[in-house]
Formats: structure tokens, C-alpha cells, sequence
């Protein structure tokens, strides 16, 4: 069964690439979630005043791969100790979140970020958030799949 997740973890780029090579994911995309306005284009939210965070959008058979190693994978592509940034990227469109598109997303998305915590991997506090997914704008067309495009190697 298909189903929707998303994320941003940093710079979108690596973050597509790792989930696009992921066994189960059918589909990805990157764009703008979680601000306020309407369309925005890459340089609207590299200023900083949408609100809008870096994100990927996946689609993936739940049959062949679940949400929890979704999760998994999320978190081991970022740090989430970090605020507005990761790495050399500074900014609150850099900022590590799951959004969530149903009940048991959210119920396990913060099942996992507990687990986490209590891991003792970090000796910061987790400082990415859980919020309900809201519309997502697919980023310009030069962003997909970038890495590939590019013969680069991944931000991540």
C-alpha cells in the first residue's frame, strides 16, 4: 500500500538521494513545507522570512518497507541536536523535522525521537520536531534528483 511521508533534515539534496536509494521508496521529491507562504521559490526561502523548511516528499510501499525504518534512516541523515542547521547550513529552512500525515505517523514518529533520547547517543536534547504535515510546494524543477544530475556527490 502507497503512503506518504515527509521530512527535512538539511539541505534536501542528500536527503533525497539517500531515501531515492532506499528499498520501498517509489517516489521523492523536494520542496518547501511547514511556512506560511504560498509558493514559495528557493530564493523566497533562502531568505529566511517563509517559514518554510527544506524537505523531502516520499511516497513508499508500506508492504515493502514501514514507517519506524523510515524513521530510522531520517535520523541517521542528520544531526538532530542542532537548531536552524546542519553542518555548514545555517538558517531555520535547514531545521530537522518529521511531518506527519496521520495519528500513527505522529504516535510513532515520537515513540522514535523518545527511544533516541533515552539512547544516550546524544549528550545534547533532541531538538527536532514533530508537527502535522501541511501543504507541500515542489521545488523548482533543477532541484530534483540533483546529485544524479550533477554526478555530485551527496551534501550528507
Amino acid at each position: 500500500m502507497e503512503q506518504k511521508a515527509t521530512f527535512s533534515a538539511g539541505c534536501f539534496w542528500g536527503v533525497e538521494e539517500t531515501f531515492r536509494q532506499t528499498e520501498g521508496v517509489t517516489k521523492t521529491r523536494v520542496g518547501y513545507t511547514g511556512g506560511a507562504t504560498e509558493n514559495p521559490t528557493y530564493e523566497d526561502v533562502c531568505a529566511g522570512d517563509t517559514g518554510h523548511a527544506e524537505a523531502i516528499e516520499i511516497m513508499f510501499d508500506s508492504e515493502k518497507i514501514s514507517y519506524e525504518k523510515l524513521l530510522d534512516v531520517f535520523w541517521q541523515l542528520h544531526n538532530p541536536t542542532q537548531v536552524n542547521r546542519q553542518g555548514p547550513d545555517v538558517g531555520d529552512q535547514y531545521r530537522g523535522v518529521i511531518f506527519t500525515h496521520n495519528e500513527e505517523q505522529s504516535t510513532l514518529a515520537k515513540e522514535s525521537k523518545k527511544k533516541l533520547e533515552e539512547s544516550g547517543k546524544y549528550d545534547a536534547p533532541i531538538a527536532t520536531e514533530i508537527v502535522p504535515a501541511t501543504e507541500f510546494f515542489q521545488a523548482e524543477q533543477y532541484h530534483q534528483q540533483y546529485p544524479t544530475k550533477k554526478g555530485a556527490k551527496v551534501c550528507h
